[in-house]
Formats: C-alpha cells, sequence, structure tokens
C-alpha cells in the first residue's frame, strides 16, 4: 500500500513538550478520531508548527490509532494517539518556514489573496497530496543536512491568553505586560529600563500605602518576584497569596493579573492599574473587561501613569468602546499621576495608620475630556 502524508499541527509548547516525552506520540483531539482511523502504519505525519509557521519534522506512523489519557501536554489530553517514529526531525530554529517552499507546494498556485494559503494549516490530521507531502520531506532532509538557524519571533512565540467562561461566555483575559519576574531575570524585557524601575517603584508605593493603611494587599501574580530597593514585593507586609474566588472564572482571572489591590478581609477597597508604557491600553482592557462582566461591581478603579501622559490617558478611557460600557468607564476610573502619588506619599508616611482611602480622591481626578 502507498503511503500517504497527513498534515500534523504543533504550537511551539505542544512541540517541546512531544520531544520531552519521547518524540513517539502523536495527539489529537476528540473530534478527530473518525480522521485519525484512515491514518496506516507507514503513512507519514508532516509535522507543522503554528504560529511560526515553519515545518520541523517528518513523523512515519508505527501503530494503529488508539485513545490514551496519559498525560503529555499541558493545555489539552489529546487523548486520539499515534505511535510515530521520526523520519527526519529539526528543532524550532532550524524549521523551515513555509513561506520559503512557495515554488515546491500546490496551494500556493492562484491565490486569491496572499494569505490565503494559510486555510491548509486549520486542522490535522489532514491528507495531502503525495508531491506536496514528498516535497516537504525533501526540503527538510536538506534542511537536516545543512541546517540554518532562524531567529525566532517573540511575540509569535508567546501563546494566546486562554479563553475562560464568564456570563458573557468564553472570554480572553488580557495578559499583563508589566515587568515580569521572569523577564527581569532573563534580561528579555521589551520596556526601557526606565519604564521598568518606574511601574516597578509605584506599585510598591501603593503596596506601601494600602498595607501601612491596614489593608491586606496584593500584587499582579506575574509581578510577585519583582523587588524595589531590594525589598520582593512577595515579602511585603500584609500581601495575600490568594484572592477570593467570589466571581466567576474570567473575572476572577481579570482581578489577578490587576497591578495593585487593597482589601479588607474579602472586600475590594480598590484597584490600581499602572501604565508606564506608551500605549496606555492593556490596564484599561482589564477593567474594561472587569465592568462588562460584573458590572454592579463596587471597586473604585484608579489608573496610574506618568503627567506626561495624562492626555493619553484621558483620550484612551474617552474611547467609544468603553464609553458604551454600562456604566461607562470614564464614570468609573479616575487618574493618578505618578507624581502626585509620589508627593502625596512623602507627605503621609509618617501617619499611614490614621489615613483612610478616602485620601485618594484629593490626588485623583476623574478623565472628563474638556
Amino acid at each position: 500500500m502507498e503511503k500517504c502524508f497527513w498534515l500534523n499541527l504543533y504550537t511551539p509548547e505542544s512541540w517541546l513538550e512531544f520531544v520531552d516525552a519521547g518524540a513517539n506520540t502523536s495527539g489529537f483531539r476528540p473530534n478527530q478520531w473518525t480522521a485519525l482511523q484512515k491514518v496506516n502504519v507507514g503513512d507519514f505525519l508532516l509535522c507543522y508548527v503554528t504560529r511560526i509557521s515553519r515545518f520541523i519534522g517528518v513523523f512515519e506512523v508505527t501503530g494503529a490509532a488508539y485513545q490514551d489519557q496519559t498525560p503529555i501536554w499541558s493545555d489539552e489530553v489529546f487523548p486520539c494517539r499515534l505511535k510515530v517514529k521520526p523520519v527526519v526531525q529539526l528543532t524550532l530554529e532550524t524549521a523551515v518556514p513555509v513561506l520559503i517552499m512557495k515554488e515546491s507546494l500546490s496551494f500556493f498556485e492562484n491565490l486569491k489573496s496572499p494569505n490565503a494559503w494559510s486555510v491548509f494549516f486549520r486542522s490535522s490530521p489532514k491528507m495531502w497530496s503525495t508531491a506536496d507531502g514528498e516535497a516537504v520531506l525533501k526540503v527538510l532532509r536538506l534542511a537536516k543536512a545543512d541546517p540554518v538557524k532562524r531567529p525566532l519571533d517573540k511575540r509569535k512565540m508567546r501563546p494566546p491568553p486562554r479563553p475562560v467562561k464568564s456570563k458573557l461566555g468564553a472570554v480572553t483575559v488580557p495578559e499583563n505586560d508589566t515587568t515580569k519576574a521572569s523577564k527581569q531575570k532573563a534580561g528579555t524585557s521589551d520596556k526601557p529600563k526606565s519604564e521598568e524601575r518606574a511601574h516597578t517603584e509605584i506599585q510598591y508605593l501603593l503596596l506601601k500605602l494600602g498595607s501601612g493603611m491596614g489593608f491586606d494587599v496584593w500584587v499582579a501574580r506575574n509581578d510577585r518576584g519583582c523587588s524595589y530597593k531590594g525589598i520582593k514585593f512577595a515579602d511585603m507586609p500584609r500581601i495575600k497569596d490568594d484572592l477570593p474566588s467570589q466571581f466567576d472564572e474570567a473575572t476572577n482571572r481579570t482581578i489577578a493579573l490587576i497591578d495593585v489591590l487593597w482589601l479588607k478581609e474579602n472586600t475590594y477597597v480598590a484597584a490600581f492599574e499602572v501604565e508606564s508604557t506608551t500605549s496606555i491600553y492593556s490596564g484599561l482592557l482589564r477593567m474594561a473587561d472587569l465592568v462588562a462582566m460584573q458590572p454592579n461591581i463596587k471597586i473604585p478603579l484608579y489608573l496610574l501613569a506618568p503627567g506626561n501622559r495624562r492626555g493619553k490617558v484621558f483620550a484612551e478611557v474617552n474611547r467609544p468602546t468603553f464609553s458604551r460600557l454600562k456604566p461607562p468607564l470614564v464614570d468609573i476610573c479616575s487618574y493618578i499621576s505618578f507624581e502626585s502619588l509620589r508627593e502625596e506619599y512623602q507627605h503621609v508616611q509618617e501617619y499611614l495608620s490614621f489615613l483612610r482611602p478616602e485620601f485618594l480622591e484629593k490626588i485623583s481626578e476623574r478623565c472628563l475630556l474638556e
């Protein structure tokens, strides 16, 4: 029986997990079980990594399709499986970009739009023509014999947010794009160092204020490893390890990514988003999602940014998208400049235990357009 070629899709994460597990078991979703049973022993799987759009290997099927729940991948079980062995196997860096093969693959002919080829990479297993399969195999063998390392786009390597359940249905939670401990440690942050320092300083001041006033405090989970003046956020007084789980999963995940929270027992006293980047957008998205998912939530929201970006903050808060929320974001979100917070902290740090959260009204302003 002539061997057939089948497309086998991976993400960068699932490919690395496949390799770590021994590179001998390929997995698919339950809805692919019927299609998978058409794959025969001796057929070839053309392994393709999505997001970076590269062919990374060709594997021969060594056993019939079967079902197994043994954990291999972190995001999904992929219980419909095939035993495989490598014919040719590359790395993420040496994998071959599909666009290099435009002249060799049939589906690049007569495209109605430049990106129309991507429809051929939306599901697997998917049978390919023998000519296209042989073309991929040939190119990958050449790449194995004479590997070329190509840089990986860090943005494409980053996995998209995972959809979670909410009152609105399945939603994705915008990631916190502030300085992450892992990025600090690895030195891979895309932010200028001055913005990193300013962001961390403002978070530190908010945590000091809140804990000094007798509130429990929370810092975004992916910022817990950050430190300021040698003091690690995770070691600061009254820092909480977990948040109250009083909402649906999507709301709880959104709240957990907010830069700083003040809490009194299980009640949220105030929420702060610190925006030192030019876009001033990710924090607003989290606040907007919070309002959309829980319109009756009673948490005072504050957006902090440098004074020279005040106009940008006001313009963003008043975007039509945010104005259509009920209530509109401009009605519940106030602005505090970095400079105002620093100055106020110097004035009140000696008597924080007597301070009440209403003092924030003195240094904040509503984001109303003039």
